[in-house]
């Protein structure tokens, strides 16, 4: 039996570890687009009031960056039921364009002269070329990273995307590769390869030319330096805080801001001296250093406030910045300090900074509700339905002002996220210490891909609902059995969609950014590995891109001495999948 962790191989026997079934309040059901309703409940058990105007996107939303001129954003679709881009009118949050792609992972960036678009083919491992002209987008060609390979078996999937000052070499961040592929774009072909730590995500280019690479499966960024004719000479890596992910270098590119998801941290580095300037700190009030899950980074037109995306907060935090970590004698005289929240949507992945507004991608909008129409084990889900849970998905677009930071604002908006998030709920933010019956023996039973409502849904007692019931008592007497006995969770919230993360959820209490934003490429047949039950492309890792920051229930149970026997959960005699 090989257990699914280097981390967690030594056992200890004597309490079993394995959930009651899990269930959740419903919402209301979204429609064709998306829900219409502006404040909702999730699943999550938290609920949603974005500031400023909302529109629909398409489905999970993972890139955004503005076009020349500013009066159109292009966004990156990277979810279950389609891929591609969107144009949007940045002044109404408008769709002027939707082009879809086969395939896609959150690269896309502008050429210099702003005539092309380069946009990641994820799982064909290719870029597409778009023409740009007249604010609109035009496919013209692809640009290959290697042999064209079958649905669902890209090696390389490119991610992160930039361009040389002179327009001549795109910077490809091989998410499967484990490295940085340098293109020339007039001969359409690979250059280059330079090795840059596992899963690379995010490309950033100095206004010298140097190219840094964040490792979404490690600790690091490399960085490497001009060598000549576009190439790039061998590079060398720091180490940053855990999984960093989002890159975004100042005007003058003195300072480079990483954002680490699993951590709660923004790391500020020197670029000259690849020092760590300070960690800004972005985790709940109270709360542990996870949670927040910061993804996505923006600068205020003067360098002295740093907008950040918290995807698992549903908020932009704003902190003010010290000159050492502007590099800038325009920052703030406050120093370093997150100074306040905006609610925007769920699970928000982008933030843009455009005159006087900010738009905001949110990779799942507004919510998801109750499927009565299926799939079930009886009906299964056709393609692109959005019945089906990742089907419904649907992004949207916030578009507030950047008043809604002034001080005042701010003070308002941010007590408006606490209570959004039932942070204000415990005396002292989230560190309420509860006192626990004298518990001898837990026994934890993860059964998965049911929903409360189609296995409890006609216990009379409880707050189900009869409609959604596929499995009644006389099919699953024992599941009634143990829920009437020993207690039925009827209103436990989770933040899960699917197989993957609903095992993360429930052996962590968390589901990683990796996890997201990949899963419904993986689902969807256009990403290969299954990395979300402890291994990484079928191999038992070292650091797990996967897991979150605190580890898993067995870890915990280890750090506190607390014997354990794990039947099932990461354990498998055969980890190739």
């Amino acid at each position: 039996m090989t257990v699914r962790s280097k981390r967690y191989v030594a056992w200890l026997f004597n309490i079993g570890v394995a959930a009651t079934a899990i269930g959740c309040g419903a919402p209301a059901r979204p429609g064709a687009d998306g829900p219409s309703d502006r404040e909702r409940q999730l699943p999550t058990g938290v609920r949603l009031d974005p500031v400023g105007e909302s529109s629909v996107l398409g489905s999970m939303p993972l890139s955004i960056v503005l076009a020349p001129g500013g009066q159109r954003a292009v966004v990156l679709l990277g979810g279950w039921r389609e891929q591609g881009i969107q144009v949007i009118e940045t002044s109404t949050g408008r769709i002027a364009q939707t082009l879809l792609q086969p395939a896609a992972f959150i690269g896309v960036t502008f050429s210099p002269n702003g005539h092309d678009l380069y946009v990641s083919g994820g799982d064909d491992d290719i870029i597409y070329r778009y023409e740009w002209r007249g604010d609109s987008a035009t496919l013209t060609d692809s640009l290959a990273l290697g042999p064209r390979p079958r649905r669902g078996a890209g090696a390389r999937y490119p991610a992160g995307l930039a361009i040389s000052r002179d327009g001549r070499m795109l910077y490809v961040a091989e998410n499967l590769g484990d490295s940085l592929a340098v293109v020339d774009i007039a001969a359409k072909r690979v250059v280059q390869r330079v090795a840059c730590g596992r899963y690379p995500y995010g490309v950033a280019i100095a206004p010298d030319g140097t190219v840094y690479v964040s490792a979404w499966g490690a600790n690091t960024v490399s960085a490497f330096a001009p060598w000549g004719d576009g190439l790039l000479s061998e590079g060398h890596s720091f180490r940053v805080a855990r999984h960093p992910s989002a890159l975004l270098l100042n005007a003058d590119g003195s300072r480079l801001f990483v954002a680490s998801g699993s951590t709660d941290r923004v790391v500020v580095v020197d670029t000259k001296s690849q020092a760590i300037v300070t960690e800004l700190n972005d985790a709940p009030p109270g709360g542990p250093g996870e949670g927040s899950t910061p993804n996505a980074l923006a600068l205020s037109a003067d360098g002295a406030t740093l907008y950040v995306a918290e995807a698992d907060n549903n908020a932009i935090a704003a902190f003010s910045l010290s000159g050492a970590s502007a590099g800038t004698t325009r920052a703030t005289t406050i120093g370093d300090r997150l100074v306040g929240r905006v609610p925007v949507g769920w699970y928000p992945t982008g933030v843009v900074s455009t005159g006087n507004h900010l738009l905001v991608i949110n990779g799942k909008g507004l919510g998801t509700g109750p499927n009565p129409d299926g799939p079930t084990p009886a009906k299964p889900r056709g393609p692109g339905s959005r019945s089906y849970t990742l089907g419904q998905t649907t992004g949207t677009l916030s578009r507030m002002s950047l008043t809604e930071f002034s001080t005042a604002s701010l003070e308002r908006h941010s007590a408006q996220v606490a209570q959004l998030n039932r942070w204000d709920t415990a005396p002292g933010g989230l560190a309420r210490h509860a006192a626990y019956p004298p518990f001898e023996h837990v026994i934890y039973v993860i059964k998965e891909n049911r929903t409360y409502d189609q296995v409890f849904g006609d216990i009379t007692t409880a707050d189900g609902d009869t409609t959604l019931l596929f499995f009644p008592r006389r099919v699953s007497p024992n599941h009634h059995a143990l829920a009437e006995r020993f207690g039925v969770f009827d209103r436990f919230f989770v933040n899960a969609e699917v197989s993957p993360d609903g095992h993360n959820w429930s052996t962590a209490a968390y589901v990683s950014d990796y996890g997201e934003k990949t899963i419904p490429s993986q689902y969807s047949s256009r990403r290969k590995p299954y990395d979300y039950e402890g291994t990484n492309r079928g191999e038992v890792p070292d650091d797990d891109v996967n897991e979150a920051a605190n580890g898993y229930l067995w870890n915990a149970a280890e750090r506190a001495g607390i014997s354990f026997r794990n039947y099932g959960e990461f354990v498998t005699t055969d980890i190739h999948r």
